[in-house]
């Protein structure tokens, strides 16, 4: 075992009894970025290339500043995409979500589909969607100028037209023409600051965490959104908390417009978005 390999090991450790989820990761990422190889070229990296600056990174980590912040870099499906303070950290569990939205766009009879993705923040979505469904148009909105910030620097090159706004009221222009709505908006409830964890709760914007006190205020707003940017028959995709299962589908009822509300598992079979299509007329 090399130097830095049995750095690894100790800073493993040393995350671990800071309770962060994933230390052996963590660990082997961060050695990564510090001396500029791939994870699977730690052990290639001589001894007396050791950089101390690793201990630094680890420390920032123990005190659970998220593992992307100190990168400067998050993993989202098959995409790359800069983040940093302002603007919310993409999570894996929002990967099926994507997935699901991708096959549903597939299976419709459309040649160019039309995507808006709802509080975009990093842009995650709305690219996975325009790289994975290459005919589609997709449109983003995001409200807040920090999150831009990172947004316009992730959407730069794609052909995702990304505009700053309130999402209640965004694409006045495409009313009616959306083929599909997708959004991981604000859904954790006020009443549950103290238990969210700190690398979310210290350090994403407050705006794209919580939604008043059962954490569904702005999905109702968006149902709305949705119905009218949604032509008859589009499909709508919300995520929430996986302890709304079932909350969230009552608010695409049919008295307002929708048919097939449904909830969805993520990979660890937790309910954790719900899909609605609008009614034909």
């Amino acid at each position: 075992m090399n130097l830095l390999l049995a750095e690894v090991a100790q800073a493993t450790q040393r995350l671990a009894d800071a309770g962060v989820p994933s230390p052996r990761n963590d660990a082997e990422e961060l050695a990564a970025f510090v001396h500029g190889v791939k994870r699977g070229e730690l052990h290639t990296v001589k001894d007396a290339d050791f950089d101390a600056r690793y201990w630094e990174v680890i420390a920032r980590r123990e005190a659970r500043e998220p593992l992307q912040h100190i990168t400067g870099r998050a993993y989202f499906r098959y995409l790359e995409l800069q983040v940093g303070p302002g603007v919310f950290v993409p999570r894996p569990e929002t990967e099926s979500v994507v997935g699901w939205a991708i096959d549903a766009v597939r299976a419709m009879d459309v040649v160019e589909p039309l995507i808006v993705d709802l509080c975009t923040g990093s842009g995650a979505i709305a690219l996975a969607l325009a790289q994975e469904v290459p005919r589609s148009r997709v449109h983003a909105v995001e409200l807040s100028e920090d999150a831009l910030r990172w947004t316009r620097k992730n959407v730069e090159g794609s052909r995702v037209d990304l505009r700053q706004g309130n999402a209640l009221d965004a694409f006045p222009d495409l009313d009616g023409q959306a083929d599909l709505v997708i959004t991981n908006p604000p859904y954790i409830p006020l009443t549950e600051w103290e238990y969210v964890a700190p690398e979310a709760r210290d350090y994403d914007p407050e705006l794209s965490l919580f939604s008043g006190e059962d954490g569904l205020d702005l999905i109702r707003g968006l149902e709305r959104t949705a119905h009218r940017l949604l032509r008859p028959g589009g499909v709508v995709v919300v995520e929430h908390a996986d302890t709304q299962g079932g909350q969230v589908p009552w608010i695409f009822t049919e008295e307002r417009g929708w048919a097939d509300a449904a909830d969805h598992p993520d990979l660890n079979n937790r309910p954790r978005f719900a899909t609605a299509r609008r009614a034909t007329p």
